[in-house]
């Protein structure tokens, strides 16, 4: 970019050779979404962990040691998936901002995404193949698939801004979320439905119960990957490859001017002051979002059924609350794609968080039936699409031109590189309270602060400093 031209000149000069809000790509993109959510919905959400630590507890018993890192200690068969999913996060935290800054010094990313897409899709069906005392490979195969699905992300939301203008980006966002809720919905539940059969169906030919489900599991494991791939390569030919906007420095590698490139996005975001506290805000409340999520099915069976999730009726009410969440979202980002309209992108996911704030509360003192528990499940997954997918469409409006893979990288470390701390607060909270309900009002410190951040983050101000419109302008131009 020479001193003269100003983000806006770059991005008006882009969107004159390949114009926005073709609703041909709009869609391959949305595709997309439904195609990767299957991977999240069986694999990481319902069936892989499970499955591997029964294997771990098979071959070595229920706390047996399957790792002795010397003087780090000894992982356990109950613990061990818990570590392959903490290096699939660090990974990405190391990886994604460098993909997103080499994606913006090439006109790869298009390329690269469908390598990391595929490169994941691989793994995930090698998943099918681990049996008996291969469940480290198993864990292996998931981190490669986790670090391939999370590259992939960071390149498909940094589409988001090339693809429409800013007047349409909450509608996109929002319908793509609800397309990924659809589904990754539909395959778990054919998923659910295929395991609890197949105990039944595979008898005749020898099976016992275990091996039947073992089976099923692997299979459900398999047709996550085969969906990914196969709707993934419909969204790809629907999307269309740009010209980079930045070009490569003489003498630099992409490798070197990614890291070039990642230096020079933090040093930006410190000159858009109003970006970076949105990011920080989105840090904080996204970390209560995740961790109300990953810590509800325990919360739901400890407080419903004697013995928690060892209680035979809890592990089926609580995949059909899972079930009922994965269906309901879609109405949610639907809904808060419409409240967004008539309020403003802020104000709707403000609200969404004053709801997230009440729903613990109500946990914590209310909370007592099954009735209540779906009642709960309703507004959590009204909430939980709203809140992400305008989260995200927000934040794309706030990049500068020619920036979108590398902010988008850190928009997604930001998400899971502090992952843990909702988690960490959440587990120390039980261990010294012996209640799950403290624990889960405890989170409220990350709804409220990152509201409170959010309320005085000028978001207008932040995507002008960008160089972007605001939705309101870009209407009033058409």
């Amino acid at each position: 970019m020479s001193r003269d031209e100003t983000p806006a000149d770059v991005r008006e000069a882009w969107e004159r050779t390949v114009p926005p809000n073709d609703r041909r790509e709009i869609f391959g993109w949305m595709l997309y979404d439904w195609a990767n959510s299957a991977f999240y919905t069986t694999v990481v959400g319902a069936l892989l962990g499970p499955y591997l630590i029964a294997l771990a507890q098979a071959d070595v018993g229920r706390t047996g040691v399957v790792l002795d890192l010397g003087f780090v200690g000894s992982v356990t068969a109950q613990s061990f998936y818990q570590l392959f999913v903490a290096v699939a996060v660090g990974s990405q935290v190391l990886l994604l901002p460098i993909v997103g800054a080499i994606a913006d010094y090439s006109n790869l990313k298009k390329r690269l995404m469908a390598v990391f897409c595929y490169m994941g899709v691989l793994a995930t069906c090698l998943l099918f193949f681990v049996t008996g005392r291969l469940y480290l490979w198993g864990g292996v195969l998931f981190v490669v698939a986790n670090l391939c699905y999370g590259g992939a992300i960071v390149l498909y939301n940094s589409f988001l801004p090339e693809i429409t203008t800013e007047d349409r980006r909450d509608r996109v966002s929002s319908r793509g979320f609800a397309l990924g809720y659809l589904g990754g919905g539909l395959l778990l539940a054919l998923n659910f439905v295929l395991v609890a059969v197949a105990p039944s169906l595979l008898a005749p030919y020898g099976y016992a119960e275990g091996a039947a489900r073992a089976l099923a599991v692997r299979i459900s494991l398999l047709s996550a990957g085969l969906w990914w791939g196969f709707f993934a390569f419909f969204a790809f030919r629907r999307l269309r490859t740009r010209e980079a906007r930045k070009r490569l420095p003489p003498g630099k590698s992409y490798l070197t001017a990614g890291f070039t490139q990642l230096a020079e996005t933090f040093r930006e975001l410190r000159r858009l002051p109003h970006t970076l506290k949105y990011l920080v805000a989105y840090l904080l409340y996204n970390d209560g979002i995740q961790t109300v999520i990953g810590s509800a099915a325990v919360f739901i069976a400890a407080e419903l059924f004697a013995g928690g999730l060892d209680h035979p009726d809890a592990p089926s009410f609580v995949l059909s609350i899972f079930l009922f969440v994965q269906f309901m979202g879609i109405g949610g980002a639907l809904l808060f794609e419409r409240i967004a309209r008539l309020t403003g992108t802020k104000r709707a996911i403000l609200v969404s968080l004053v709801i997230w704030s009440g729903i613990v509360v109500y946990a914590f003192g209310f909370f007592e039936t099954r009735a209540q528990a779906w009642a709960m499940a309703g507004l959590i997954a009204v909430v939980l699409g709203g809140s992400q997918a305008l989260s995200r469409s927000l934040f794309s409006q706030m990049i500068p031109a020619g920036r979108e893979a590398s902010f988008f990288g850190i928009y997604e470390v930001s998400e899971r590189g502090t992952s843990w701390l909702g988690p960490l607060v959440f587990s120390i909270v039980v261990a010294r309270t012996g209640s799950f309900r403290y624990a889960l009002l405890s989170l409220i410190f990350f709804f409220v602060s990152g509201l409170l951040l959010l309320l005085f983050t000028d978001t207008d101000r932040a995507i002008h400093q960008a160089g972007n419109r605001l939705p309101e302008e870009v209407e009033s131009t058409e």
